[in-house]
């Protein structure tokens, strides 16, 4: 069925519910081998982080955060997925309710609070899939860890997780972690880098093969926090930055019902913000560290001026709740159009 048609019953559910109910049909579907049939695989190959993906355009963390769902997402034409944020322990995340849709902007405000199943039941669920290509997996703290012992959480994730993943994302950027955002500058941020690139370097040393890592950031930096970010990431030789997570701003959305609920801003308003950390990492990092962009992708064109922007590959989420999954194709289209017109 066309995802406009499904839309209107799905908008008429809450959206956690809408949510789960969006993946449980998804996978159905899979099971049935219809998804192959209308969402086909587009070929648009792309070098990042020193990865081969099929084509740029990627699923961004948060849709499926327990890796539940690997097999009926990748038949949606994407060139690689993002799994996550999970967490050493489980966690139920914060009250419902704590993901509202803002329909006259395209926008979404979430404060889930990294809610998943423990990073044990992600990787049965990762060892279960069939799936054999490109697999992010995005890793954060629990909400009880004291943010001055982070660091702890991310290495547990990153043991575990590190022989699944083809990249791996460290997340310090989630506005609904509480002093999460702090690890992002000074010293906080040079410490935690220093002890997650020396344990990638011993896993791969244990292991045989290099993952790359990436670290997904805040739109809602300064220019002396790009700065500093910047210096921080070529210092630790890391592999790839996201730009960006969720904004705390509400610009785009005063006014609307629910614009005003705490938590991340996503979708439509976040684009233009996003874009412009994008460019300015970009002016400062792209000949050394690979870029995704992600924030507010709802055509293909959008897509493009990420690219024109710097980045080497696009991720998608909010867009996908508003414009369904034939937004993947409209990307790796815009984009080839774009490289090769």
């Amino acid at each position: 069925m066309p995802y406009a048609l499904l839309r209107p019953l799905l908008f008429s559910m809450n959206p956690e519910q809408a949510h789960e109910k969006t993946l449980q049909m998804l996978e159905s579907a899979n099971k049935a081998h219809l998804l192959g049939f209308v969402y086909a695989k587009q070929a648009l190959p792309t070098e990042c982080m020193g990865i081969s993906l099929l084509n740029p355009v990627g699923l961004a963390a948060g849709l499926d955060k327990n890796g539940a769902y690997i097999d009926a997402l990748s038949e949606l034409g994407f060139g690689f997925l993002e799994i996550g944020t999970v967490t050493p322990k489980p966690q139920m995340g914060n009250d419902k309710p704590r993901l509202f849709r803002i329909k006259e902007a395209n926008g979404i405000i979430n404060r889930m609070g990294f809610n998943n199943h423990g990073v044990d039941v992600m990787i049965d669920n990762i060892e279960q899939a069939k799936y054999q290509g490109v697999l992010g997996i995005n890793i954060g703290k629990n909400a009880t860890t004291p943010v001055e012992n982070a660091l702890d959480d991310y290495i547990y994730c990153l043991e575990r997780v590190y022989p699944y993943a083809s990249y791996i994302t460290i997340n310090i950027s989630s506005p609904n972690t509480k002093n999460l955002r702090n690890l992002q500058s000074g010293d906080a941020l040079s410490q935690l880098l220093d002890g997650i690139k020396n344990c990638q370097l011993r896993l791969a040393n244990d292991y045989g093969f290099y993952v790359p890592l990436a670290l997904k950031i805040a739109p809602d930096l300064d220019l002396s926090q790009i700065d500093d970010i910047s210096r921080t990431v070529i210092d630790f030789e890391i592999d790839g930055l996201i730009a960006t997570n969720t904004t705390l701003s509400r610009t785009g959305v005063e006014g609307f019902r629910h614009g005003e609920e705490a938590g991340g801003l996503s979708g439509r308003p976040v684009n233009h913000q996003s874009t412009l950390i994008l460019s300015q990492f970009a002016d400062r990092i792209a000949d050394k560290v690979d870029l995704i962009g992600v924030g507010g992708i709802e055509t293909g064109e959008l897509a493009v001026k990420k690219l024109h922007a710097g980045a080497k590959a696009v991720q998608l989420y909010s867009g996908l709740i508003y414009k369904g999954p034939g937004l993947v194709t409209d990307c790796v289209q815009a984009l080839s159009g774009d490289r090769y017109g």
